[in-house]
């Protein structure tokens, strides 16, 4: 039945079938060969995949994010980091860090942080001298810590397709998304020899000004994380009030109009709706996939290989850095949580460890050519071709597919730090 599913999913992929309509048709592709397409139970079960309340928290995250970049908050995060770091040598490649760290807290989708700050930093990179296949590379390399810390949607998908604490999902993100942050600065840092324009260094006033200008966007990721951490809020309850606040802040800074709104929510729909589908495609795979007992199969023929965790992490974690880098990072989270989980929780894997380092592995899968999306968003702001972003961004991309397997040979990176999130 594996083989039929994948068959299928591919031939679909191949021929130009959206993937949602892909995953749908594979799931009763299946359900046929098993003599148990039933056209009740694929309605039951789409509409139950939809129709959940976890899921409501997706809309309001995007519709933060999509708020953030009409109210003008971007450009007062990268106002902010380049008061602070703006003159040391390189001091661009340190702002699009910084500011795509802060800016993570905020929409939580790695393509929406990437065009956002896209859209100021590589001009800005361009204007002074920088080598723009390196700069672009480091963008997405950066933009991809929207995916992992909170509020990350790929984290929602994972518990409501897992059943595992979103909260705690959210928590667990935060350590590896600092981890990688602070990685990809030491490596600009080795990388960047070249002499590019530098500039001045401000005076402690106009820090100031900085920082008050950007305080009360760099207050929600706080609120959010401290709401979420002493239980004031559900992720779908943080959604709302994400999403009111980044309203209530951009009208405070005056840079959006009652006019903008419409289409503020027109396509905050628009994602929203490609996302949901998704979700309930997937849920009828998923009950194709678990009445096939594709994940018992899977996980007698890996605990055959070897019932050490480590080892098994290791080979699922292979297994999903080709995934990743030939499938997008929503259908793939849905196709594999069920799959793969039970492996894990087979032999004792933290199932919220699990969900951190499958969702960081298809993250990177997000810069990993041929179909990293991130790559081509970053290529088209920079006017660049994909030969030449793949060539900026391969040492931060192996980079952090390092961090992933050292955060699996020394879990404790991400189990020590969540334990005290939790």
């Amino acid at each position: 039945m594996a083989l039929i599913f994948l068959l299928a999913l591919f031939v679909l992929l191949f021929i130009g079938v959206p993937i949602a309509f892909a995953m749908l048709v594979s799931g009763i592709v299946m359900m046929y060969f098993m003599g148990i397409l039933d056209a009740q139970i694929i309605g039951e079960y789409f509409i139950k995949g939809a129709n959940n309340y976890a899921l409501m928290a997706i809309p309001f995250f995007i519709l933060t994010g999509e708020i953030m970049n009409v109210g003008g908050v971007s450009k007062r995060i990268v106002d902010f980091a380049m008061a602070f770091v703006g003159h040391i040598k390189g001091g661009l490649g340190y702002v699009t860090i910084i500011a795509g760290l802060i800016f993570a807290g905020l929409s939580g989708s790695a393509v929406a942080d990437t065009a956002a700050l896209g859209a100021i930093l590589i001009p800005m990179m361009k204007n002074n001298g920088y080598d723009i296949n390196r700069g672009t590379g480091l963008l997405g390399a950066t933009g991809i810590l929207g995916t992992i810390l909170p509020p990350s949607i790929p984290l929602i998908l994972f518990g409501v397709a897992s059943g595992v604490s979103i909260s705690q999902l959210f928590m667990a993100g935060i350590a590896p998304g600092i981890l990688i942050a602070l990685t990809l600065v030491v490596l600009w840092k080795l990388l960047n020899k070249e002499s590019v324009n530098q500039f001045n260094k401000t005076t402690l006033k106009e820090k100031w000004v900085a920082f008050k200008r950007a305080f009360l966007a760099l207050l929600l990721p706080v609120l959010l994380i401290v709401g979420l951490r002493g239980g004031v809020f559900t992720p779908t309850e943080a959604g709302v009030f994400a999403s009111v606040y980044a309203l209530l802040v951009s009208f405070v800074y005056r840079e959006i109009k009652l006019k903008d709104l419409p289409e503020v929510f027109l396509s905050t729909a628009k994602t929203t709706g490609v996302v949901l589908f998704l979700a309930a495609a997937a849920t009828v795979t998923g009950y194709a996939i678990t009445v096939a007992q594709i994940p018992n199969q899977l996980v007698n023929l890996l605990t055959g290989i070897s019932s050490e965790p480590i080892i098994l992490m290791l080979l699922m974690m292979v297994l999903l850095l080709f995934v990743g880098a030939v499938m997008d990072m929503t259908p793939a989270v849905l196709i594999f949580t069920p799959v793969l989980l039970p492996i894990a929780t087979s032999v004792g894997i933290d199932p919220v460890y699990f969900g951190i380092m499958m969702v960081i592995n298809l993250s990177i899968g997000l810069i990993t050519p041929p179909v990293g999306t991130v790559l081509f968003v970053g290529a088209g702001i920079a006017k660049i071709s994909m030969g030449q972003i793949v060539k900026g961004i391969w040492p931060f991309l192996v980079a952090e597919i390092v961090i992933l397997f050292l955060m699996v040979i020394f879990p404790d990176i991400v189990l020590v730090p969540l334990n005290w999130f939790r």
